[in-house]
């Protein structure tokens, strides 16, 4: 990437115009159309606490505590459904009772 248009694209991301894209944990999208694409999962977990401190009066200090989180999405390409066979007429079978009455 050209100075100028990293430049130009970290002030788009300051002024949040442009997001940058976490990498870590993300799979290849080869093949998979965008646009059918929908959210089959979704869940978040408790990450563990950050902790800080926050001073007070008389010298005392209290615990300032950040509660992060774990954010976990899955999508999913939506599936055209199959066509159903037309129906065919299936023999109907006579209980041993009926064929008695017979």
């Amino acid at each position: 990437m050209p100075l100028a248009k990293a430049k130009r694209y970290l002030e788009d991301v300051l002024a949040h115009k442009q997001a940058i894209p976490f990498r870590r944990f993300c799979r290849g999208v080869k093949g998979l159309d965008v646009d059918a694409l929908y959210i089959s999962h979704i869940q978040v977990n408790q990450a563990q606490k950050q902790r800080r401190r926050t001073y007070r009066a008389h010298g005392r200090i209290n615990p300032y505590m950040s509660s992060p989180c774990h954010i976990e999405l899955v999508l999913s390409e939506k599936e055209e459904p199959v066509k159903k066979e037309p129906e065919t007429q299936i023999a109907t079978r006579k209980s041993k009772k009926s064929q008695a009455s017979s």
